[in-house]
């Protein structure tokens, strides 16, 4: 009996699997191109970064880098780990980095993360393993742009279409897991790197189940199919006994992202301020917060997270005001006999969204407004609504770090294809002051300048903002040593085991 138990070990039969679900198709497993949520998931886990943050997400440390530091303040030196393998063997070098930063900013590649490199004047490799890079200008975010992830030189020199290559299926990485599968609509299959810098891990392969009905994800959580699994606060209050909370561990912290409604600005009907001042004073953001999330989200009152320094907290949620919201509308030309009418388009991918779009329609009609909405499989919400610009309005979400970098999302640079801009917002002023922003270091001064600019952004009323969601999440207590912290529970899901014999 023994020495079967030892034969069926040596085989592998016992080997760890983590459990996890992601409710859409990954687009590209290419961290440059990697712009939706299952993908830039998935692809966290096959590249590193030169940087990272910590586990509190309050301090930048290595990650390919062992080392950096300022030379001055418009040069960075990074000196690179030597004992880093790609997943087919062969060696990482400071060569990688160069050919990963040429590339994004080739005019062949469009990436809405080539921005956070405008400032980039030069990188020099000094050595196989020291690079100098060299900025035009001081800029915040300098160290943080090294986050994204590290392409190999040797598989994609010679790519001449990196935007359709079968490396974006077939990726190639140093991260800790390496893809062994990739079935859409059924399974993504990452088996530990064993060759990792930093030590293989516990863990040996994760299952990702690509599950598009929110409810077919929860009922797999509950039967134990998944090891970790999002909840949404209905199925925390109402759906869930005893049993489940015996064989899970329970975490819950305010979520880094915030739901909102956009307006294509670049539409005639958008265009008035009074009438996306009128939609505004339309809704009772209160109402949905309570409908929907029993205590468990808060109102968004702007477009930076709570407890950074770019919020401004003298910034208050419009109160629902019926009469004055019907008097802009009148002023802006539409009453019974003419009613604004418009679109709301969102994806199935979350619960909550398609319920939030029925609140809002209902809430609209009570000012004459008559609203049609539209819910939509995630992939085809992006390439046939989102990426061309097809659309009234979108119902969306940001996932943000806390350093915002505005740029992204609200310059009119970006108002471009593959750029964050969706609703092609421009405002001048805007533009001005971030650009002026991007050379402070000084983070009380540069704090000073956001909060001016959130509250600029929500006068404009560009978005409706309307929710910060908690994040509910959890975990099989077979899964032993999660550590919750201010960024979450993965930031050493190296170091996880996971008890087979239960």
């Amino acid at each position: 009996m023994r020495f079967l138990l030892l034969f069926f070990l040596s085989l592998n039969i016992f080997a760890s699997t983590l459990h996890l679900a992601t409710s859409a198709n990954p687009s590209r497993l290419n961290p440059l191109l990697a712009t939706d949520l299952s993908s830039s998931e998935i692809a966290g886990f096959l590249f590193n970064g030169l940087v990272k943050f910590d586990k509190d997400s309050s301090t930048i440390i290595g990650d390919l880098a062992k080392e950096f530091y300022y030379e001055n303040d418009t040069t960075l030196i990074f000196k690179l780990h030597k004992n880093v393998l790609w997943h087919d063997g062969k060696k990482f070098s400071a060569k990688d980095v160069l050919f990963t930063y040429k590339t994004l900013i080739s005019p062949s590649v469009v990436s809405p993360y080539s921005a956070a490199f405008r400032f980039v004047k030069d990188v020099q490799v000094i050595d196989a393993y020291t690079l100098r890079v060299t900025y035009k200008k001081p800029y915040f975010k300098a160290l943080e742009t090294w986050m994204m992830g590290i392409l190999p030189e040797h598989i994609l020199k010679d790519e001449k279409n990196l935007m359709n290559s079968k490396f974006n299926i077939n990726p190639i990485g140093t991260g800790a897991y390496k893809l062994h599968q990739l079935e859409h609509s059924k399974n993504i299959i990452l088996v530990a790197f064993d060759d990792y810098f930093e030590g293989r891990t516990k863990i040996d392969r994760i299952s990702f189940h690509v599950i598009a009905d929110p409810m077919t994800r929860f009922l797999m959580l509950k039967s134990g199919a998944l090891d970790i699994g999002g909840i949404e606060p209905m199925q925390y209050e109402r759906q869930l006994n005893d049993d489940f909370f015996n064989k899970f561990n329970i975490y819950e912290e305010i979520s880094h992202s915030y739901t909102y409604l956009g307006f294509n600005l670049r539409k005639e009907k958008f265009k008035n301020p009074k009438v996306r001042l009128a939609l505004s004073l339309a809704i009772n953001r209160e109402e949905i917060v309570d409908i929907l999330f029993f205590k468990h989200a808060k109102v968004c009152t702007g477009p930076f997270l709570p407890a950074t320094k770019a919020f401004n907290q003298n910034v208050k949620a419009p109160k629902q005001d019926i009469q004055k919201a019907k008097q802009l509308l009148k002023e802006a030309g539409y009453d019974e006999k003419n009613p604004f009418t418009f679109e709301i388009v969102t994806s199935n991918s979350s619960a909550i969204r398609p319920y939030a779009a029925q609140i809002l329609q209902h809430q609209l009609k009570k000012v004459g407004v008559e609203v049609t909405l539209r819910v939509m499989e995630w992939q085809a919400f992006l390439n046939m609504v989102v990426f061309p610009n097809k659309f009234d309005s979108v119902l969306l979400g940001w996932g943000l770090s806390s350093t915002p970098d505005p740029y992204l999302f609200w310059h009119s640079d970006n108002d471009k294809k593959g750029g964050f801009n969706l609703i092609g917002y421009k405002n001048p002023k805007i533009d001005k002051m971030i650009e002026e922003s991007q050379s402070i270091i000084d983070r009380e001064k540069l704090g000073k300048l956001w909060r001016e600019m959130f509250k600029i952004i929500v006068k404009d009323n560009p978005y409706l903002f309307l929710y910060i969601p908690n994040s509910i999440t959890t975990v099989n207590k077979n899964i032993k040593n999660v550590e919750p912290s201010l960024s979450g529970i993965w930031h050493n899901y190296r170091k996880w085991e996971k008890d087979t014999y239960k």
